[in-house]
């Protein structure tokens, strides 16, 4: 067989002399015949001097040994295999593992040259990493890049440790494409998967294979256990559309013919309240459908977003009830005015308290705003769960009426909670006529329960509450009426929202007790179902008094029915007050009628007047009365910086907001009561010279 000009360069099957490993070989006989010198001089007669002769015939022999093996080539490999190299029509070459090219034919040289390595550097780097899997046995596939463009390369070994290289030859074909859109899941990939892969089979989401490109009409070849657990058994041949709760499905078709990438968000047939993402991948005639569970998530994420709308709706109506309770004390004031100049038995008097009437029925709305908001004023005290429910219960009975039967449970161990009396008897009383209004109007009747319990973390978490931390106090309130509807689950607590006729509700009701429980550090949580009534839960932390607070509250209650001040049937008196009020109209009325009372009233509209007024008066002034937001200088930090002028005397800070907004700004100070917003003139003459009398 003669010799192809593509085999001369590379001289396969040849032995090549390396002079520089030969070069290594003289000089290793030289050295052993120089260190072998002494010992001849010495004799062999001496043990030194057959031991060092033994030594260097030794390493003779094994240098030697080792550069017959470094000079030797591996064995070629048959001449077959050289032939078949010749006759591949694309690219080919016999290489050693270390990327030296042994034989090689005429298209190989064609397209990468007839260096004798393969190319080193970026050229070759994606193909060495198929060479290191070849050597191990491996069938490999690399990149080569020639000529700026990267080329397939396939490696696989042969007999005697070579490797074959191989460059297929790229064949495009012409494929006809249909002029339909492009399905909007993900890019096609071949071939066509013919079952779940080990990764899909055992994920933790679901997963099922489609015979198909239409997701919701094909049927399921293959479904993990993920899916099943999410979906129930899903038999080979089942629809995949099936899975999917019909209304978001329809949703979900929509979106995947208008072309969208998904993810598509879906419901459970099998449970709508379960929300899942959906993700699709196509492959040659079938899909590949992914299920994950987002419901925990999506539930998160609402209970987020109710929380921020709840938050925001109570800045905005405190904002609301806090300028209105401006309006109402001037009203109130000058009503109190007149009322002095027309009492009863005037013409005028009827109308006057008319307008009173109305007053304080907008004051009642302004105090539910505040609640809602949670900047009411609480006076919180410790009060036995089973104890406030049962005194309270009497009044319930009445207003649920003789068509509604009330069903009291009274758990065991029922836990001391702190909170607001009042506040939390409107709450409950707000659930319960709410309860009765909604069987009344269903079917003319119907059942109203309360339940309270003392419960541990697991059990209010269970029930609706997923912060708990430690035992919950819990009050439920359920009754067997139709239940809220889904749509409107997510506004009952908005102000002024109401599904009630118009006249009959003023949509506070719920944004009542939404404050008032946020306000004692609770939870409230609503369950309902369409037909089976609604459950309106309350969680409040359990208070456990320690052994000295159980001695101060003791105490305190002591002194409280010893001395407990009786309102001054005399309204007048005498004393300097400085009066710090930015509405004009509540300050101007004020300090009238104080006035009128016998007090000296000196006024200031903001805080930097009334610093300088402090100044001017200093250690003459009996009492300071203050809003608490004004703008420039507020209240506290108004008493901060005159305190030096008052001395000892009085504060009373008046405001529609609650006591606790600011309660923490006033830490070190003394002798500071609070009067809420709206006010009238009795209340606060009262005030005045209660706080008079006491200094």
């Amino acid at each position: 067989m003669t010799e192809t000009p593509a085999r001369d360069p590379y001289g396969a099957g040849k032995r090549r002399p390396d002079l520089l490993i030969w070069g290594a070989a003289i000089f290793l006989v030289l050295a052993a015949v120089f260190a072998a010198a002494p010992a001849l001089r010495a004799g062999p007669a001496t043990l030194a001097g057959l031991l060092l002769l033994g030594g260097v015939a030794g390493v003779a022999i094994l240098g030697l040994v080792a550069i017959r093996a470094s000079t030797a080539v591996t064995d070629p490999e048959p001449e077959g295999a050289e032939a078949f190299v010749e006759a591949l029509s694309e690219p080919a070459a016999l290489t050693a593992a270390d990327g030296r090219v042994l034989a090689a034919n005429a298209a190989w040289i064609q397209a990468v040259g007839d260096a004798r390595r393969l190319p080193k550097g970026a050229a070759g780097a994606g193909l060495f990493a198929a060479l290191v899997k070849a050597r191990d046995g491996q069938r490999a596939e690399g990149t080569l890049l020639i000529a700026g463009q990267e080329r397939r390369a396939e490696a696989a070994r042969l007999r005697g440790g070579r490797l074959l290289v191989r460059l297929p030859t790229v064949v495009e074909k012409t494929v006809a494409v249909a002029a339909a859109a492009p399905s909007p899941t993900v890019a096609q990939s071949a071939p066509a998967p013919r079952t779940l892969d080990a990764f899909s089979g055992a994920s933790p989401f679901g997963a099922a294979l489609l015979e198909g490109l239409d997701p919701f009409n094909s049927r399921i070849l293959e479904a993990n256990p993920a899916l099943a657990a999410m979906t129930g058994a899903v038999p080979a041949g089942t629809l995949f559309g099936a899975l999917i709760d019909p209304p978001s499905r329809s949703e979900a078709e929509g979106r995947l013919a208008e072309g969208k990438a998904g993810p598509f968000e879906v419901r459970l047939a099998r449970d709508p309240t379960r929300i899942a993402h959906l993700y699709l991948y196509r492959a040659d005639g079938r899909l590949v459908a992914y299920l994950i569970d987002v419901s925990e998530q999506k539930q998160m994420e609402l209970q987020l977003a109710q929380a921020q709308k709840m938050q925001a709706i109570g800045q905005l109506a405190g904002g609301v009830a806090h300028d209105f309770n401006n309006l109402l004390t001037a009203i109130q004031l000058r009503l109190d005015e007149l009322l002095h100049r027309h009492p009863v038995g005037d013409p005028s008097y009827e109308g006057l308290n008319e307008i009173r009437q109305t007053g304080v029925r907008a004051a009642d709305l302004v105090r539910k705003l505040l609640a809602f908001s949670r900047k009411q004023t609480v006076q919180r005290e410790v009060l036995e769960l089973g104890e406030l429910i049962s005194e309270f219960e009497v009044l319930l009975r009445r207003l649920l009426r003789e068509d509604v039967k009330l069903i009291t449970d009274y758990g065991r161990d029922l836990p001391q909670v702190r909170a607001d009396k009042s506040q939390l008897e409107t709450a409950v009383m707000n659930l319960a006529v709410n309860a009765r209004d909604a069987v009344r109007a269903a079917k003319g009747g119907g059942v109203v329960r309360i339940r309270t319990a003392r419960l541990t973390q697991d059990e209010a978490q269970s029930l609706g509450f997923p912060g708990a931390e430690g035992d919950q106090a819990f009050i439920e309130v359920s009754d067997d009426g139709p239940g809220i509807p889904p749509e409107v689950m997510g506004k009952i607590f908005d102000p002024f929202f109401t599904t009630k006729p118009v006249g009959e509700g003023t949509g506070l009701g719920l944004a009542t007790v939404y404050g008032i429980v946020k306000q004692s550090d609770g939870w409230i949580h609503v369950h309902s179902r369409p037909g089976e009534g609604a459950a309106f839960r309350i969680f409040l932390p359990v208070f456990e008094a320690t052994p000295a607070q159980q001695a101060a509250a003791a105490a305190a209650l002591t002194v409280a029915e010893t001395a407990k001040p009786r309102p001054p049937r005399d309204l007048s008196g005498a004393g300097r007050i400085l009066f710090v009020e930015d509405e004009d109209a509540v300050r101007g009325v004020a300090a009238r009628l104080l006035r009128a009372r016998g007090y000296e009233v000196l006024e200031a509209s903001d805080g930097e007047e009334a610093l300088i007024i402090a100044e001017e008066h200093a250690g003459t002034i009996d009492l300071l009365i203050s809003d608490v937001i004004m703008p420039g200088i507020d209240g506290p930090t108004l008493l901060k910086k005159a305190r030096g002028y008052l001395g000892n005397a009085p504060v009373m800070f008046i405001s529609g907001y609650a006591e606790a907004e600011f309660s923490d700004l006033l830490e070190g100070e003394t002798g500071v009561t609070f009067l809420p917003k709206p006010i009238d003139i009795k209340t606060l003459a009262e005030r005045v010279k209660q706080q008079l009398q006491a200094a």
